[in-house]
């Protein structure tokens, strides 16, 4: 016969079981945390022993500023910094805030003492002057700038009408702050190849060769290899980002031309109507015709596997 006090030894364990986990949980979150603060503070490994600067653009050459202007609005930097470049918050999700930084020639400038090394080091390798890194610019849209886009991007930030505004902000809810921390939400920094040399300039047309540099912009949320997926960084609710390279649920086949997916671009729409979520239609809306044709030139070669390789 059954002891009368086995219920309450079941629960004395059941309690005990439930403390335990209880433990490890809190002392997973502490470790995670702990791991985030040194994640964020530590020297980034691999960067080359000397960083080439880009020479800074002559205030009077108006077409490279003409050019910085256009990569500046078309490329996404208004959509995390303002069109005039006080800074912007582009998350506003309860617990997860994240805004760009002023970088406008005004005060609270976070690159007001910027040397053309430390501009190539923030865009083509995603590391601060310090040589922590930086933890949401999607600098691996930009690793593959020519020296020419470079420059030209350089100044025209630096001729932008000084503005007040301030520091980035970056507040992480408790769970993404853990995965940060495991490693499991990697920054630019470790998804850029940073012993690649600086790449070449190709021809502006309506070619493979210049979508692919045009598709570089697509690296921060579609992937390295246009796989699409979930978005690193992003809030929980946001859909995955969908594959652009060849396989069966390719999201080319729903533009089937250049100009539907310059009007998906204009529209923030797909050709049945429905709405977009998550797509930095600012940026999309302002690109040109030659690129975004470029664009769809590139993106339908991978999708029909002609191109078997990201754009580099």
């Amino acid at each position: 016969m059954a002891p009368q006090h086995t219920p309450r030894r079941w629960l004395r364990r059941g309690l005990w079981a439930a403390a335990g986990l209880v433990a490890v949980a809190a002392a997973t979150v502490a470790a995670g945390l702990q791991l985030a603060d040194r994640r964020m503070q530590r020297q980034v490994e691999g960067l080359p022993a000397h960083i080439a600067p880009v020479a800074f653009v002559d205030a009077g050459d108006a077409a490279a500023r003409e050019r910085g202007r256009y990569l500046y609005a078309s490329r996404g930097c208004a959509d995390c910094h303002g069109a005039d470049g006080a800074g912007r918050r582009f998350v506003d999700g309860g617990a997860l805030q994240l805004a760009g930084p002023n970088i406008s020639p005004g005060p609270g400038s976070v690159v007001a003492t910027y040397t053309a090394t430390d501009w190539v080091r923030t865009l083509r390798h995603g590391v601060k002057p310090d040589g922590t890194p930086l933890l949401v610019m999607p600098s691996e849209d930009y690793a593959r700038l020519t020296d020419a886009d470079v420059a030209a991007l350089v100044a025209h930030v630096r001729a932008l009408p000084p503005v007040s505004g301030g520091a980035a902000v970056l507040q992480l809810p408790l769970p993404l702050r853990v995965a940060y921390g495991f490693g499991l939400m990697p920054e630019a920094a470790t998804k850029i190849d940073h012993g690649l040399p600086p790449a070449q300039p190709v021809p502006e047309g309506v070619t493979v060769a210049h979508g692919a540099y045009v598709a570089n912009m697509c690296i921060g949320c579609h992937g390295k290899q246009l796989d699409g997926g979930k978005i690193p960084g992003g809030p929980p609710d946001w859909p995955e980002a969908p594959r652009l390279s060849a396989g069966p649920d390719n999201a080319l086949a729903a533009y089937p031309d250049a100009d539907a997916l310059l009007r998906m671009f204009r529209s923030g729409r797909r050709p049945d109507g429905s709405a977009i979520r998550v797509m930095p239609f600012e940026a999309l809306g302002a690109i040109n015709d030659v690129d975004a044709r470029a664009l769809h030139l590139y993106l339908q070669q991978r999708a029909q596997g002609n191109v078997t390789t990201a754009a580099r």
